[in-house]
């Protein structure tokens, strides 16, 4: 994984819920993705701005994960994220 930062993309609202799970609405298309715990915290990350490296380490911390286990399930969400115009690239 690089050390590219993503970020939310202005037209996206994110809802938090009890129990770590949220809802991310696109305002431009109508539609709604519903994220669990972990998803959940990536997206927050990304709000933070925080790049893919660090939400890496956040996420090992948090879920005693390996590294390996992190890094692939943060790029296959920033992947589905990135494809349905959630979130772009920081320039």
């Amino acid at each position: 994984m690089t050390s590219t930062t993503f970020i939310p993309c202005e037209h996206v609202v994110f809802t938090d819920f009890e129990g770590g799970e949220g809802i991310l609405v696109d305002l431009n298309t109508k539609r709604y993705y519903r994220l669990n715990e972990t998803a959940a915290l990536i997206w927050r990350s990304l709000e933070q701005r925080k790049s893919a490296a660090e939400i890496a380490a956040e996420f090992e911390a948090t879920y005693e994960v390996t590294q390996e286990h992190a890094r692939q399930s943060i790029g296959k969400l920033l992947e589905r994220l990135e494809t349905s115009k959630l979130v772009r690239t920081k320039t």
